[in-house]
């Protein structure tokens, strides 16, 4: 398959992310990395942009796609047989339901649901049982939105911090291909 794989601001999850995309390509598939201006355009303690995008280039042949235009070439080319975010923020995840399209993983994101693709998202947001608890709910009752079960972070230090497991995108991706939804959702 052609997978769009969106990478968002989860600084902490973006090593996992990048293991998910090898077990992805091992499995044949072709990767369009996809990438949010954060992650395009800051260095943090994990990753320098560099080192990153040099990261990926060891996964993917394909360019990343870091502007507005590159993504929205996915809508009409229909270029994708699903698309996956991970990480994906709250502020990611709140824009998505609310059809804001202001980067390029948002816009690759509503390109590939335009074409009646599965979207997969492995949510990684401090206020999943906070503020963005709400945006969940409203990911799960979209059509052609899949979720990636997710946990508590740690429950005692963070109380309302999610993130997905990253373990499990690709059996997500799996079912999702079918018009199931993996579960249980929250583990």
């Amino acid at each position: 398959m052609h997978i769009g794989f969106g990478l968002t601001g989860s600084f902490c999850t973006l090593a996992a992310a990048l293991d998910t995309m090898r077990r992805l390509t091992a499995r044949g598939h072709t990767l369009q990395p996809v990438a949010s201006y954060h992650v395009d355009q800051l260095d943090t303690r994990f990753f320098a942009r560099d080192e990153l995008y040099a990261r990926i280039a060891g996964i993917t042949p394909l360019p990343v796609w870091n502007t507005i235009p590159q993504a929205e070439t996915a809508g009409p080319a229909d270029c994708f047989d699903a698309m996956i975010i991970a990480p994906c923020t709250g502020n990611t995840l709140a824009k998505l339901v609310r059809g804001i399209t202001d980067t390029p993983t948002l816009m690759a994101a509503k390109a590939t649901l335009r074409n009646g693709k599965p979207l997969v998202l492995a949510v990684c947001t401090n206020d999943g049982l906070a503020i963005n608890a709400q945006n969940i709910g409203r990911a799960c009752a979209l059509r052609n939105v899949y979720l990636v079960p997710m946990r508590q972070d740690d429950a005692a230090k963070k109380p309302t911090s999610l993130v997905a497991d990253m373990g499990q995108v690709v059996a997500a991706l799996d079912v999702a291909m079918a018009g199931l939804q993996l579960q249980p959702i929250l583990v």
